[in-house]
């Protein structure tokens, strides 16, 4: 009888946001070897407002979607009340359908998922895993949501050391994510493990710019095109970029495209406006159907993060990036994840966040060299396809699991 498998996230399919995206694949290539559950909540982010069967199986995973609230995330209020009642509802069902001897993988993200889920863990005979996308409480305080200081990152510090104690495995998605937990755990790393998210290289790929149609509806075939993809939220060092699309006014030859939603957003339209920025285009989340398109809608992306992000977290638009063949600039932390994966390669720039004129020296220099930008989008597709697969993650995955069956063996 195949052992049985739990995956508790918050987005699942059909939420197409990145972390719905990565469990849905996940589950679904356990499931030729497991039986596989998922127990999620309806569709919020870019999904809202659809609602999805309660229960069903779909390729393969057994699924139970959760009620919530679906108020307004971008309000402290609403993302809060969506938190506790999505939270109270998984709980309840972790409560009736966990068994003995069942293994349960969980997101960290909301943060209060690994803690209902090892206690109802405990309370059920099952074990858990926890799959780090976001390091609490650091994120918070990088986005300055609290002081380092704080009781309740005191509080929080203390209450993760007995969720990591408990785990069997704790699987991190960057070798800066593996270095941070390594120190939290006081230097036992044996049940970490790295395993990077991946490009969809079944959807992605490089398109020439001739045939580029997001380019030619909005009249940029002859500029020099900067893109930002994603989320545009308090963990990203928008403030940077925008300074270079304002010392870049005058220079016809530039443009920046924004694609995404987020809280900074606003900020971002409201200054564009406000200042008469005729370089820039704004606009909403894209079907993830489009990526090949709008991914090579640029000459190079550009990836942020904020000060104090080292080993929080890693930007996933980074492997589809690479999987259309495009350069990159990364403004991060030399030492993250993503300034390691671009000067690996050798498919960009790093420049670390806040730097404002190297930023825009870097955008100068990579305007200057088109054949070094050919170049540099050749061996990112390479990248992509050797290391960064689905096929490459769903095996690790798999590893992990057996290996959990051969040490209770």
């Amino acid at each position: 009888m195949a052992k049985r498998i739990w995956l508790v996230s918050e987005l699942y399919y059909p939420e197409e946001t990145s972390t719905g995206y990565y469990i849905t694949k996940i589950a679904e290539g356990l499931a030729d070897r497991f039986e596989v559950h998922v127990l999620c909540g309806q569709p919020a982010y870019f999904n809202r407002g659809v609602r999805a069967p309660r229960r069903e199986v779909h390729n393969g995973v057994h699924i139970e979607r959760c009620l919530g609230t679906t108020l307004d995330k971008n309000k402290m209020f609403g993302r809060m009340l969506n938190l506790i009642t999505l939270s109270l509802t998984i709980f309840w069902r972790a409560l009736r359908q966990f068994k003995r001897g069942d293994e349960v993988l969980v997101v960290t993200a909301p943060p209060t998922f690994p803690f209902i889920t090892k206690l109802a863990c405990r309370l059920r005979g099952a074990t858990y895993l926890l799959l780090i996308h976001d390091n609490y409480p650091e994120i918070l305080i990088a986005v300055k949501d609290v002081s380092p200081n704080a009781t309740f990152v005191r509080l929080m510090h203390w209450m993760n050391k007995g969720l990591y104690k408990g785990a069997t495995r704790i699987i991190v998605v960057g070798r800066d994510m593996k270095e941070l937990l390594t120190r939290k755990m006081d230097g036992d790393d044996s049940r970490i493990v790295n395993i990077p998210n991946w490009a969809e290289l079944e959807r992605v790929d490089p398109l020439p710019r001739e045939e580029n149609s997001l380019l030619k509806e909005l009249g940029l075939m002859d500029k020099f095109v900067l893109l930002y993809v994603g989320n545009m939220g308090y963990a990203n060092d928008m403030e940077s970029i925008l300074w270079c699309v304002q010392e870049l006014l005058d220079c016809k030859e530039f443009h920046f495209l924004f694609i995404g939603n987020g809280v900074k957003r606003r900020w971002l339209e409201a200054t564009v406006k406000n200042s008469s920025l005729t370089n820039v285009t704004i606009l909403p989340p894209r079907p993830r159907d489009d990526q090949r398109n709008f991914l090579n809608a640029c000459d190079i992306a550009l990836i942020s993060l904020v000060k104090n992000m080292l080993g929080v977290s890693m930007p996933s638009r980074t492997y589809n990036t690479l999987a259309s063949g495009k350069p990159m600039i990364g403004i991060a932390d030399p030492k993250s994840e993503l300034a390691r994966v671009i000067e690996e390669e050798q498919v960009g720039w790093l420049v670390p966040t806040g730097e404002k004129e190297l930023l825009l020296k870097t955008i100068r220099e990579a305007q200057s060299c088109p054949r070094r930008l050919k170049e540099m989008g050749l061996r990112a597709r390479v990248a992509a396809e050797r290391k960064y697969s689905l096929r490459k993650a769903v095996e690790d995955y798999r590893a992990v699991f057996l290996n959990d069956d051969q040490r209770q063996g």
